[in-house]
């Protein structure tokens, strides 16, 4: 069972956006656009006090007629913030983000912001473990004479030239 640890090890950017509690909206969204970021971790000092999405502006701001140059980050931020600790294993982040509707999970340790989980990190760790699962079973299937056909089908390996005729 994989950890949170293991899941940030696999990213290939590991920088976590935070924004400043007081900061405006429109300097939350203008940081989320440039980093190319779904959400930012809020900030009061180095304590995390919330998180703010893109989900939050469309709904407490553009919804509410609200002015996003005026209207601070700690108006309209979720908080308290759901997170998880490095030791948190990849199955109970998909729980958490599945059952509170949630796409990004801070990961904090020892009261610090050390990383971030998204859905989309939690996927990609789903198919690669999927995929190890499935390059072993063909291994497996194949034993010492790894160049017979299989009738495996992944994203790896096409239909063998054998099957593909009997299909035909």
């Amino acid at each position: 069972m994989a950890t949170v640890k293991q899941v940030l090890k696999t990213k290939s950017d590991t920088t976590v956006h935070t924004i400043d509690a007081e900061a405006s909206v429109y300097e939350a969204v203008a940081l989320m656009s440039r980093a190319e970021v779904g959400a930012l971790v809020v900030m009061v000092g180095d304590a995390v006090c919330g998180i703010v999405t893109e989900r939050d502006y469309a709904r407490k701001v553009i919804l509410q007629d609200k002015a996003s140059r005026t209207t601070t980050v700690c108006q309209i931020m979720t908080a308290p913030v759901m997170s998880v600790s490095l030791g948190t294993s990849a199955d109970e982040c998909m729980t958490l983000m599945t059952r509170h509707r949630i796409r990004h999970l801070p990961v904090i340790e020892g009261g610090r912001l050390v990383g971030m989980i998204s859905i989309g990190d939690m996927v990609r760790h789903l198919i690669d473990e999927q995929q190890f699962a499935i390059d072993q079973l063909e291994s497996y299937v194949r034993g010492p004479h790894h160049d017979t056909p299989t009738c495996a089908l992944t994203r790896r390996s096409s239909i063998p030239q054998t099957l593909a005729v009997r299909f035909a």
